[in-house]
C-alpha cells in the first residue's frame, strides 16, 4: 500500500506539472491574430521562460511539501 501511494504521488506530481504547460501551449497554438506577444521580438523566449519558471516553482513546492511527510 505504501509503494502504491508513492507511485500515485509521483504520477500526480507529474500530471500537475504538465497541466499548466499544456494550457499555455494550447492557447498559443490557436493562431489568434490579436495576441500582442506574438509580435514581440522575444515573445517566444519569454513564453518558454515562463513555462520553465512554472515547472521549477512547482518542483520546489512539491519537494518542500513531500519532505514534510517523509520520515
Amino acid at each position: 500500500a505504501i509503494r502504491m501511494n508513492n507511485i500515485m504521488m509521483t504520477l500526480t506530481i507529474v500530471s500537475t506539472i504538465f497541466i499548466p504547460l499544456t494550457f499555455i501551449a494550447g492557447v498559443y497554438g490557436m493562431n489568434f491574430v490579436n495576441m500582442p506577444e506574438l509580435n514581440w521580438h522575444y515573445g517566444y523566449y519569454i513564453t518558454l521562460g515562463l513555462m520553465v519558471f512554472i515547472v521549477l516553482a512547482m518542483l520546489m513546492l512539491f519537494k518542500q511539501q513531500t519532505q514534510k511527510y517523509h520520515v
